[in-house]
Order: C-alpha cells, then structure tokens, then sequence
C-alpha cells in the first residue's frame, strides 16, 4: 500500500514539473518570438485567402469553359436574345427620332405660319408685333385700348451670380489682391 501512495504522490510531482517546464519554455518563445510568430499568422492567413480566391476563379473559369463547350445550344439562344434586345433598343430609338423630327417640323410649320400673318398684317398696314401677340385685343376694342400699356423688359442675364460677393474673395478670376515683395526697393 506504502508503494500506492508513493505512486501517487510522486505523479503529481512529476505533472507539476513537466507543467512547470512547458510553462518555462512555451513562455521564453512567446517573449522571445511573440511578434514574429503573430506577424507570420497574418501573413499565412492574408496568403491562404488569396489562394483561395484565386483557385475558386479559375474552377469557375474552367467550369464555365466546360458548360459552354458541352451545350452551343445555350450559347445560340444567348446570342438570338442579346440581338433581340438590341433590336428593341434599337426601335426604341428611332421612335423618339421620328417624335423628335415630327416636332421640329411642327415648329418649322407654326414659324412659317406666323411669318406669313406678320407679312399679311404689314401689307395692310397693320403693326405685326401686337397683331401676332394678342390676337383677342382686336376682337373686342374697347377703352382699355387708349391707356398706354408699359412695355415688358426683355429677360437679362445678370452681370454676376447671384452669389457673388466682391469681399469674401472667393468668385474673382484673376483681380485679386497679393501683398508687395518684401525687402528694399530696386529703384536706383
């Protein structure tokens, strides 16, 4: 029994032991090559995921080269629905020309017309100008007819932005003040 105990109690003190000297040389390593050994994990980790990205594309790729190699069929109804679209793109657009063209000559039209009702007006002897702006004026003559209407100024673009603001030295191209040279003056 005595062999039992000196068994047991003579274990503990081996386990301790070996704890103790993995403690003591695990420990020595970290403090010695910790950084380097953290540093070398990120790189390790940061390269395996660039493999793996990398192998997973080109299994991709060669997926993708095997299916469009095995099925032309998928590939020719690719191509019969990608100029299909093209196609209606295509129409689309000459549509909005044709709307476009037919408003052009519209315009064109409504030009000619008035053209023709200024020279018309002129002929007998009447002022274009107010004829073609208020054609209802004429309709219904009236007092209102003998006050004087003041005339309507032309829209102008204002000389500066809106925003412009002679002080706060931003919007000026090339006025801008600059401080005189430094030093004595060259005058001789």
């Amino acid at each position: 029994m005595e062999s039992d105990a000196e068994q047991l109690s003579a274990r503990p003190a081996l386990e301790t032991e070996g704890l103790r000297f993995l403690h003591v040389t695990v420990g020595s390593l970290l403090a010695t090559y910790g950084w380097y050994l953290v540093l070398s994990g990120v790189l390790l980790f940061v390269v395996i995921q660039k493999l793996s990205a990398r192998l997973r594309a080109l299994r991709q790729r060669h997926l993708d080269r095997a299916a469009a190699a095995v099925e032309p069929d998928v590939i020719v109804k690719q191509q019969e629905a990608l100029a299909a679209a093209r196609l209606k793109m295509q129409e689309e657009l000459n549509a909005q020309a044709e709307k476009y063209k037919e408003k052009l000559r519209q315009l064109e039209e409504e030009k000619r017309r008035q053209k023709i009702e200024m020279w018309d007006s002129m002929q007998e002897g009447k002022s274009y100008r107010g004829n073609a702006r208020k054609p209802q004026e004429e309709d219904n003559p009236g007092p209102s007819t003998s006050s004087v209407l003041p005339k309507r100024k032309p829209d102008r673009r204002p000389l500066r932005g809106g925003g412009y603001n002679p002080l706060s030295g931003e919007g000026g191209g090339t006025c801008s003040w600059r401080p005189g040279r430094r030093g004595p003056s060259s005058g001789g």
